[in-house]
């Protein structure tokens, strides 16, 4: 996209579209242009003033109790983001489904003046009706648009600079849209972002008082982000997926078009119950995913229900008693001799790289790591870049002074490298953090001094650093999607850490593991062999998600056989390591017996489970295949 200044490609590309008749293609945001062009198409006169009248007091009042429940749930966000974005003069909008404004708060000045070009309680912004605008373009999108100053369709609206997000139900249908506009002569960086936070708020309260007679599952990567906005809400009816939030659809590369469509089967791996007794679900790639089991409320006969409900009735289930768990890191004899030598470079003072699949356990290694190191009774300070929201993360790292931008707290931040100081500052999927933030990392980590956002006094940091990754550094550094030369000041130590496919013998991993999370029960030989043939995508995360699954589903002093395992690891093609093939057969004629009855007499599910031909099984066994 050109670089020249805003004003200037606008009106370049304005005197193309509107006057020569020609499609200014790489001048403007796609969306923007898609826009002008169906407004051109619905017969909008560019020179016309748009014609709207706020709707009647009594008129505007009916609206309001049509959408009362909206109007309740958006209450909160509407009156935090008015007192923070008031001082920038900016205004929060909340409209209906249709476009139709119900409510705007913010800067008094801002609201005369968005007030002379209609943008007001009780008028409706849709394109067809005042051209391409934030509110109605989002509509027409179904997504988060941003229209800034002469990218409006209409000139008088080129005063205008809003950001617009809309606002879905938990069964996918778009009930409202929440937008926040100001003066287009100012930058209004995080306008976007704040639009999006809120109504990620507002979504979630959807979902408070559950959903009639459907099973709601709250999940995420991280156990702390449960019932925050952040978490995914999946519901479910008779293995159906009926109702979702954009956090947990974004789980599974879903979009709202898939609710009513996708099932449960299709995205995990076992039983729905398995979130009762372990409190975690493991999907279909693997990743194992923390999460809460919510059954809704049954639905009453003369209840009105969403189009998509069923009135089956939700049974009562006992709460189960906890899993307790050692959940001291388990480490081997390569891996400690790593944290000893990382450690030492850590307490030189010089920056510790740790790079890994996902589940491999970086952060467990990071955690030891500060548990060792001479900072060991300072902070540690972890730190997801690739979980911050992109607009915010700046300010959310490096902190800022009040009144640093749009939505900034009166307060300001201290930022979380500051609340680091004197400890250790891990920061994990750094391979995922912005291109454009890269420079202000790299330069802090240099100078081991932090200017906050808005000015303020610069302030020497004190930290330790261990960076994280998942990514391919080297050939992020060969596309240009990472900078090389924060990688050679981040990586002064690199650390390995193996998936689980790797290592030669997993036999070890998985008695180590059971010795912590068995509780009493016993692995057969059957069952251990299997699951150290498993490759495990999700690696040591995966193999203890199951591990306690098994616990959960055994009682004390249960033997746990191959036909306890999850289908995944029993019917799984996998390449068996040669010490569990070797031992496996040197197997009694009497064990592959056993290995056949588990599997109800199935020899093919038996020879998998057992790392052999089905060919060669029936030789041992002496019977003809």
């Amino acid at each position: 996209m050109s670089q020249l200044p805003l004003a200037h490609r606008v009106g370049n590309a304005r005197r193309s579209f509107f006057e020569r008749g020609s499609t200014p293609v790489g001048i403007l945001p796609d969306t923007i242009l898609q826009s002008w062009q169906r407004c051109l198409r619905g017969g909008l006169l560019v020179d016309a003033q748009p014609d709207v009248e706020p709707l009647p007091q009594a008129r505007l009042r009916e609206l309001r109790e049509r959408q009362q429940r909206l109007w309740r749930l958006a209450r909160p966000e509407l009156d935090g983001l008015a007192a923070d974005i008031a001082a920038t003069g900016s205004i929060v909008l909340l409209t209906d489904e249709e476009g139709w404004v119900l409510d705007a708060e913010g800067s008094p000045g801002f609201l005369d003046k968005a007030g002379r070009v209609a943008l007001m309680p009780g008028v409706r912004w849709d394109e067809t009706t005042v051209g391409t605008n934030a509110i109605g373009t989002a509509i027409v999108e179904g997504r988060s648009v941003e229209v800034r100053g002469g990218e409006h369709y209409f000139a008088p609206h080129s005063i205008l600079t809003c950001s617009a997000t809309p606002i879905f139900d938990p069964y996918g249908q778009r009930v409202g849209v929440l937008d926040i506009s100001g003066d287009a002569r100012q930058q209004h960086l995080h306008a976007r972002v704040l639009a999006r936070q809120a109504v990620a708020h507002i979504e979630h309260r959807y979902f408070e008082e559950g959903l009639a007679d459907c099973e709601l599952v709250r999940l995420h990567h991280d156990r702390a982000l449960l019932g925050t906005a952040r978490e995914g809400i999946l519901g479910f009816r008779n293995g159906k997926l009926v109702a979702a939030n954009r956090a947990g659809l974004a789980l599974f590369g879903l979009d709202h078009g898939d609710i009513g469509r996708a099932s449960y089967a299709a995205l995990f791996d076992g039983p729905l119950a398995r979130m009762h007794d372990d409190g975690a679900l493991i999907d279909r790639q693997g990743r194992a995913l923390h999460g809460q089991l919510q059954e809704g409320p049954r639905a009453s006969a003369p209840q009105r229900a969403h189009p998509t409900a069923s009135m089956r009735p939700a049974t009562p289930r006992p709460t189960p008693a906890p899993v307790i768990v050692d959940d001291r890191p388990l480490f081997d004899e390569a891996q400690h001799r790593a944290l000893e030598r990382a450690c030492r470079v850590l307490d030189a003072q010089l920056p510790v790289l740790l790079q890994g699949e996902t589940g491999t356990g970086k952060e467990v290694f990071a955690r030891e790591l500060h548990r060792r190191s001479a900072r060991a009774d300072r902070p540690f300070v972890a730190v997801n870049c690739a979980a911050l929201p992109e607009g915010l993360i700046e300010a959310e790292l490096f902190g800022y002074e009040e009144g640093a931008f749009t939505g900034a707290r009166r307060s300001g931040s201290t930022g979380l490298l500051r609340q680091a100081q004197g400890g250790v500052l891990f920061l994990d999927e750094i391979g995922d953090m912005p291109l454009a933030l890269q420079p202000r990392l790299l330069r802090v980590l240099q100078e081991r001094t932090l200017s906050p956002l808005g000015g303020g006094k610069p302030v020497q940091l004190d930290f330790a650093l261990i960076c994280a990754t998942h990514c391919d550094l080297d050939h992020a550094m060969a596309t240009g999607e990472f900078r090389s030369d924060l990688f050679y000041r981040i990586a002064d130590h690199r650390v390995a850490l193996p998936a689980l496919r790797a290592l030669p013998d997993r036999s070890a991993l998985v008695q180590g593991l059971w010795q912590r999370l068995g509780q009493g029960r016993r692995l057969d030989t059957l069952a251990a062999a299997a699951l150290a043939a498993y490759t495990w995508p999700g690696n040591v995360r995966q193999l203890s998600a199951c591990l306690r699954t098994l616990v959960a589903l055994s009682e004390p002093g249960e033997v746990i056989a191959l036909a306890s395992l999850p289908d995944y690891v029993r019917e799984a093609p996998v390449a068996v390591p040669v010490a569990v093939a070797s031992g496996l057969q040197a197997m009694t004629l009497a064990a592959m017996r056993e290995a056949v009855a588990a599997a109800d007499g199935n020899v093919s599910e038996a020879a998998r489970a057992l790392g052999i031909s089905r060919s060669t099984l029936y030789r041992r066994l002496g019977v003809s295949g």
